[in-house]
């Protein structure tokens, strides 16, 4: 048996199924993002919408994600990474059918927030699954195996915008999710499940939960409920109590406050996260004016961006090799500062361009940042691998994308206050609250009764938001740029980056 299956206990060929069947599945996670940022407008039209109410659409399509992975990070290896799937598979089913028959904001809401809940099953599973099964090149097909997400948005985008159009009704759209589905449900019939590489190596579940440490814990349960409680409408008192129930039995259990440079890690990818899916999940609408006034629909730069990350991952292994993991990431932070300020200035056809460099900027920051956790921490197991992904899906659920809302329908009110008063007055709806406090959005049936040359300077003000909201998004990977710099001169002074690597053993309990 080969070097790459002889840890895992499969065959190869078990291997390239298992691979194919975690891929596809990946895939199904992200038909479902794509095709919401898609039709988020249907949604703020039929149901009269805010902007920061669409930001809650798509934050709740991510957060949830968040408890998942770190819920089944927890017991998949005492349940069976088998059994974890099937409960994604059926989130992912029921989810469909909410959302395609959905009535109202809430049943949009429940729909999206079971989708997520699915996609982080899929995710705790098939990080450590992949990383056991190709253990001295994680980095590498970490990457190679998260080419499924934009894959997936590659072929939902063009399915939903070239071969149904822009006439179809959204909910012929939303079905397409089913296909995914029902595809690598199949194909994980006949797939055969690793024993996770640190219950190989008889690592105890303890020191497992000690790589995370409190201060892990303190920033999940944190970011898990201030949303919880925004959404429940719970005091901060009551958050602070069951947050505080929470930290503490974790830190009684654990007795440590977790390993330094994980922690490090595990903050990064809060502006890291806001970089890649929070501004992903505003995308289509944030270049729709400019995509509007080129006569097409604004999800292609989506889709564009998402073709380039695929190609790009596939060839992950000698860049990575070349570059190194952190070199990789530190040049992608600065291809992403440069990237959004362009899309924040470009018009006309220049937008792909300035697609092209983000598309590029944003590629590796995701599964690198897995990869070097699972060859770091490899002690830390499915958990330290999967909190990066849950925090990173909280911070931007919770904060990022209802973020980039907000600054919209904030700036929205102060330029129409600003340049035509008796427009605010007659558009602008009463105040609503959110994680950012309270703010005037506009009232979606009041804004079709205005006249065409009120709608004009409100079209003009409002793409001036949009475009604006991606330059200020531009803090976010200056931030980790620093970050891996930081990190390359850490690992310097080390004697430079390695792996980590724990022996093996038979017998080992989860």
């Amino acid at each position: 048996m080969n070097q790459k299956t002889e840890k895992s206990g499969l065959s190869a060929s078990e291997v390239r199924w298992l691979f194919w069947g975690c891929f596809i599945a990946l895939v199904a996670t992200s038909f479902a993002f794509v095709i919401r940022n898609i039709i988020i407008g249907d949604w703020g039209m039929e149901f009269n919408l805010s902007e920061t109410q669409k930001g809650e659409l798509l934050g709740v399509g991510l957060w949830p994600f968040g408890v998942s992975i770190v819920l089944f990070s927890l017991i998949a290896d005492k349940i069976g990474y088998g059994r974890a799937m099937v409960f994604a598979f059926a989130c992912h089913l029921v989810s469909a059918i909410l959302t395609v028959s959905a009535t109202s904001y809430w049943m949009l809401y429940a729909g999206t927030f079971l989708v997520a809940f699915g996609n982080g099953t899929v995710e705790a599973v098939i990080n450590p699954v992949i990383a056991t099964v190709y253990p001295k090149e994680k980095t590498k097909w970490l990457n190679i195996l998260h080419a499924g997400w934009p894959g997936g948005m590659v072929i939902g985008g063009v399915i939903t915008l070239l071969v149904l159009g822009p006439d179809l009704h959204w909910r012929w759209k939303a079905a397409l999710i089913f296909i995914p589905l029902a595809v690598y449900g199949l194909i994980l019939l006949r797939c055969k499940f690793p024993v996770q590489e640190r219950v190989q190596a008889g690592v105890p579940y303890k020191v497992m939960l000690q790589e995370a440490g409190i201060i892990g814990a303190v920033i999940i349960v944190a970011l898990l409920i201030g949303e919880i409680g925004r959404v429940f409408e719970w005091s901060y008192m009551v958050q602070f109590i069951v947050g505080g129930i929470l930290v503490v039995a974790y830190a009684v259990s654990v007795k440590s406050l977790g390993r330094p440079l994980f922690i490090f890690l595990l903050l990064i990818m809060i502006p890291l996260a806001t970089t890649e899916l929070g501004t992903d999940s505003w995308i289509t609408q944030l270049v729709e004016p400019i995509m509007v006034d080129l006569g097409a629909q604004a999800g292609w730069v989506i889709v564009y961006t998402a073709f380039i990350m695929t190609v790009l991952r596939f060839l992950a292994g000698p860049i990575v090799e070349r570059l190194q993991p952190l070199g990789l990431l530190a040049i992608s932070s600065v291809l992403a500062i440069i990237g959004l300020l362009f899309l924040s200035k470009a018009a006309g056809i220049v937008i792909f361009v300035a697609a092209t460099v983000y598309g590029i900027g944003k590629t590796f920051f995701w599964p690198t940042m897995l990869g070097i956790v699972a060859e770091r921490f490899p002690k830390g197991g499915a958990l330290t691998l999967n909190m990066i992904s849950g925090v990173a899906m909280l911070s931007v659920g919770v904060i990022g994308a209802a973020f980039l809302g907000n600054i919209q329908d904030r700036e929205i009110d102060r330029d129409l206050q600003s340049q035509n008063p008796a427009l605010h007055a007659q558009i602008v709806a009463p105040a609503k609250v959110s994680v950012f406090g309270k703010y005037n959005p506009l009232d979606q049936k009041k804004v079709a009764e205005i006249t065409p040359e009120e709608k004009s300077l409100l079209k003009t003000i409002t793409s001036t938001a949009k475009q604006n909201a991606l330059a200020t998004v531009a803090i976010f990977p200056a931030i980790m740029l620093v970050c891996y710099i930081i990190l390359i001169f850490y690992f310097r002074s080390k004697g430079g980056y390695k792996p980590v690597e724990i022996s093996h053993a038979s017998g080992a309990s989860p």
